[in-house]
């Protein structure tokens, strides 16, 4: 491979020169930097990045923080914020954390980060208050999505009203025995996401149009299997729901497939909702609140490259983008109950005093 000497001597410059002339900087004639790049490119020369990045002190890396790599929500948000960040010149470095707690598989710290990045995008993973400081004290650029930190760019959507939204679709249709499957705040990856959900659900409850019934609000984990679970323990229930929220569309599939294991008949028996739209909804026919998960990685990116063009100091960002309800065949009205038996008539009772 060539290097960046044998490009200087095709030239018949320095390599300071050939530094100068392929990075674009000034103190180079055109007729030198034409001379520089042909030699380059017979030689196909690439210049270290490395070796570049201590000039400039700009390394074109994005760090991407993720909670998990596989899922779907946020393998969609790392395709959008990748596509827009890639089209401005900057690559992305993934640091998948984990879950919570004590199984969490990765901790931020200055190893990681210091002179590798240019800046660091958070996608729903909620950092140690350790690793919130060391952001602060590298001063990188930072934008979240689903999450909030202090003094950095937001981008999410309303998680309140997404859910209230979702719930207010149930009472709307007759629904009064809703449970509501999501995220455990105590120990949940979305802690932010968790909390509004389920604040939306219980003001869609307000009123008493709906009772707040304890064994209706279960924990999933976000996944086709916790959804699977939550409905085990709900359709066990004495006076199981007619209806069910979901927190996201892989727990309402979870769901789905339970009920339909058991013969519970949807929307006959039980109607079920999500929240996400998720790519594989409309093959199960499900009813959910739309978010745009890609839509929401590429504004993300925009918020970044902004933050990286040298823009004097601005106010914080928050982009909030719109959600809508998408109807399918998963929700309708809830099962008319079973008529009480009819006393017997007056005539029948005569009848039978008169054969005793």
């Amino acid at each position: 491979m060539s290097s960046i000497h044998d490009v200087a001597k095709a030239a018949g410059v320095s390599t300071a020169t050939v530094s100068r002339a392929l990075r674009g900087l000034d103190r180079v004639s055109p007729q030198t930097r034409a001379r520089v790049i042909v030699a380059a490119e017979e030689l196909r020369y690439v210049a270290s990045p490395t070796a570049t990045s201590l000039v400039s002190g700009k390394t074109h890396v994005v760090g991407v923080v993720v909670p998990f790599l596989t899922r779907w929500f946020f393998a969609n948000l790392m395709a959008g914020a990748e596509q827009l960040l890639r089209q401005h010149g900057y690559h992305i470095l993934l640091f998948n954390v984990g879950s919570r707690g004590s199984s969490r598989t990765l901790i931020l710290d200055q190893r990681l980060l210091w002179k590798r990045l240019d800046a660091v995008l958070v996608l729903s993973a909620d950092l140690e208050a350790g690793e919130v400081e060391l952001l602060n004290r590298l001063g990188l650029p930072v934008v979240t999505v689903g999450v909030d930190l202090a003094g950095c760019d937001r981008v999410g959507i309303d998680d309140v009203a997404a859910a209230q939204v979702a719930t207010e679709h149930l009472v709307g249709l007759g629904h009064r025995r809703i449970a509501y499957v999501g995220g455990n705040p105590s120990e949940d990856v979305h802690v932010a996401t968790a909390v509004d959900r389920e604040t939306g659900v219980r003001r869609a409850f307000r009123g008493g149009r709906v009772p707040k019934v304890a064994d209706y609000l279960v924990c999933g984990d976000w996944t086709i299997r916790g959804g699977a679970a939550a409905a085990s323990r709900l359709l066990d229930l004495d006076l199981p729901p007619t209806a069910v929220v979901a927190a996201s569309d892989e727990m309402a599939i979870g769901i789905l497939y339970e009920a339909r294991r058991r013969g519970c008949v949807v929307p006959g028996e039980l109607s079920v909702i999500g929240i996400d739209d998720h790519e594989m909804s409309f093959t199960h026919d499900l009813t959910t609140v739309a978010q745009p998960v890609w839509d929401q990685g590429r504004a993300a990116g925009e918020l970044l490259v902004e933050g990286l063009s040298g823009v004097p100091a601005r106010p914080r960002r928050v982009v909030t983008l719109p959600t809508r309800l998408v109807v399918r065949g998963s929700t309708a009205a809830p099962p008319a109950p079973s008529p009480a038996p009819s006393p017997p008539s007056a005539q029948r009772l005569v009848g039978r005093r008169a054969r005793s």
